[in-house]
């Protein structure tokens, strides 16, 4: 089994930090995800509304008071594909760097 989300505190946007069952934390933009749907995801494209995201403590995963919740299996997995993204990108900025200081 996956982790589970221990906690959710939303950073602006569509942008969520989620803490999970292994002690990780990582910050997921759902942006895609949302804009632009239809249906029980519409309440979620006003920014006031997507913060009131909560976390249920039974399937442990977020969840909003329409009832809208996500898959806690494809949220830890695309929360860490982003992280790893983010620590790519640090990487070729920090090489790009030393590169320009060693010319």
């Amino acid at each position: 089994m996956l982790p589970r989300i221990t906690d959710v505190k939303h950073i602006g946007d569509y942008k969520l930090l989620l803490s999970f069952t292994t002690g990780e934390r990582g910050m997921i933009d759902l942006s895609t995800r949302i804009i632009g749907r239809s249906g029980v995801f519409v309440p979620l494209q006003d920014i006031h509304y997507f913060a009131k995201v909560a976390v249920d403590p039974e399937a442990g995963t977020i969840v909003w008071p329409n009832g809208v919740d996500l898959d806690p299996d494809v949220l830890y997995e695309r929360t860490m594909k982003e992280k790893q993204d983010w620590r790519l990108r640090l990487v070729d900025e920090n090489r790009q760097e030393a590169i320009s200081v060693a010319s």
